[in-house]
């Protein structure tokens, strides 16, 4: 927990960003009435949402994907370094620990090169486990999904147009999440969660 309260204390560096990624999933719904149940084997639509902010810069992307797999993730990571953040040398990533969020999905969607150069790139810091609300990236899905997603979407396009003119709305009007809560405080309001050495 200290770790990644450690990184949001960091100053802000144009070379060294820290951008935080959460994601979710929402179900494609377009019916007014109860439809009638579906043939069997055939699954209900989701599309899953990467979301990528970064706190100090009060900038966020959000990718719309039909699925929640490694390569989906590890594309989604890849067109933040290459298109939204070139320049930096390095990217501090804060995001929770699921099986598909880890360097070896990137050698699984690209070439071994491309793969080695992305994560070369990218500083990684999980929250942990039951930490999830240490992600600032939530919170914005959280805004992003009552401001954007609270009515029934019928389709993928419907969704990932409603999710760009939320983006850039956010963007445009510097939209930020005022976090405060520092390692200090975590030691006083959550020290049951801290060992306890006898002096």
């Amino acid at each position: 927990m200290e770790n990644v309260l450690s990184v949001y204390q960091r100053p802000y560096d144009e070379d060294r960003p820290v951008v935080c990624m959460d994601e979710m999933s929402r179900q494609l719904l377009k019916h007014v009435r109860e439809p009638t149940e579906a043939k069997p084997g055939t699954p209900r639509r989701h599309d899953h949402h990467y979301a990528f902010f970064e706190p100090l810069a009060n900038h966020r992307v959000v990718f719309t994907r039909d699925r929640r797999t490694k390569v989906d993730w590890a594309e989604c990571v890849r067109t933040v370094l290459d298109e939204h953040y070139p320049e930096a040398s390095t990217v501090v990533l804060v995001m929770d620990n699921l099986n598909t969020h880890g360097l070896s999905s990137l050698y699984e969607a690209f070439a071994p090169a491309k793969a080695r150069q992305l994560a070369e790139r990218l500083e990684i810091h999980y929250t942990p486990e039951h930490g999830s609300w240490l992600n600032m990236a939530e919170i914005e899905q959280s805004v992003l999904a009552k401001q954007a997603l609270s009515r029934r979407i019928p389709t993928r396009e419907a969704m990932g147009q409603r999710t760009t003119a939320w983006q850039e709305n956010r963007n445009a009007t510097d939209a930020t999440v005022d976090w405060q809560f520092r390692a200090e405080e975590a030691r006083v309001k959550l020290k049951r969660l801290y060992p306890k050495i006898d002096d």
